[in-house]
């Protein structure tokens, strides 16, 4: 086990021997690494946190710190993050809330800027990537394979859909549509799919044509939200578009702030 003779780790704090822990970091009691990891220097884990496997944590990062919530009293909510992530400088991530249900989460394989802040009760899914001082408020979904843009303020509760990409410097405060490239001019607007983060994913231009069609339905038609969810369904239930579109259809039904059209 390589730890700096500057390193403050607590007692109970359980570290693998394959792990690396860089000069001036600090482990609370709490904290359980999983094998592999690393931390640069300068680094703080606390509360009840479980960091997975090969993650590397940049220096002057909180991970696991107290929630910016008034109402948090101490209560034991806690942290967990997956596996092969990658946490830049000056990255702090809140534990959760009792009333958010007790727990911030980070998935697998995710690249998490400098500055970024991830509030209590956030979910970020796998493949994601928050760029450079991306804040997100507490009680924030993140779902897989989504890029918040850097500079992105995201109001609470909001739902980051899969694969939208989010352009720097844009407020978010409803929604984000899957798929979706979503970026600001005078207002915040949904400029149809979000092609070669897709490409990239591995989507088949048959998957592309379905994903164009029905946001033609929900953005170019004279249907309302309300329509054009019926009209997309009926293609759903018809087998004319698949199962990227049946998850865009549940994602708009259920989405309880509106979504950025």
């Amino acid at each position: 086990m390589s730890i700096h003779p500057t390193a403050v780790v607590a007692a109970g704090a359980i570290i693998p021997e394959s792990c690396t822990i860089g000069p001036f970091c600090t482990l609370g009691p709490n904290v359980v690494l999983g094998e592999r990891c690393e931390l640069v220097s300068h680094v703080v884990l606390d509360g009840h946190l479980t960091l997975g496997d090969d993650n590397k944590v940049y220096s002057f990062t909180c991970l696991g710190i107290a929630p910016q919530d008034l109402k948090y009293n101490g209560e034991p909510t806690r942290l967990t993050i997956g596996n092969g992530n990658s946490i830049r400088e000056y990255v702090t991530i809140s534990r959760g809330t009792v009333g958010g249900g007790g727990v911030t989460t980070v998935g697998d394989g995710c690249l998490i800027m400098a500055y970024v802040h991830i509030g209590h009760d956030t979910h970020i899914g796998n493949g994601c990537i928050l760029a450079n001082a991306a804040t997100l408020a507490g009680h924030v979904t993140v779902e897989d394979y989504a890029v918040v843009g850097a500079l992105n303020p995201v109001h609470q509760f909001c739902t980051i859909g899969k694969y939208a990409y989010i352009g720097g410097g844009t407020t978010i405060t409803q929604d984000v549509l899957p798929y979706s490239l979503t970026s600001v001019r005078r207002e915040n607007r949904a400029f149809g799919i979000n092609k070669v983060g897709l490409e990239r994913r591995g989507f088949t231009p048959e998957q592309l044509k379905q994903l164009r069609a029905a946001y033609r339905i929900l953005q170019v038609s004279k249907l309302n939200t309300t329509q054009a969810l019926a009209a997309i369904r009926e293609k759903v239930a018809s087998g004319e578009f698949g199962e990227h579109i049946a998850y865009f259809a549940d994602f708009i039904a259920k989405s309880e702030r509106g979504v950025i059209k």
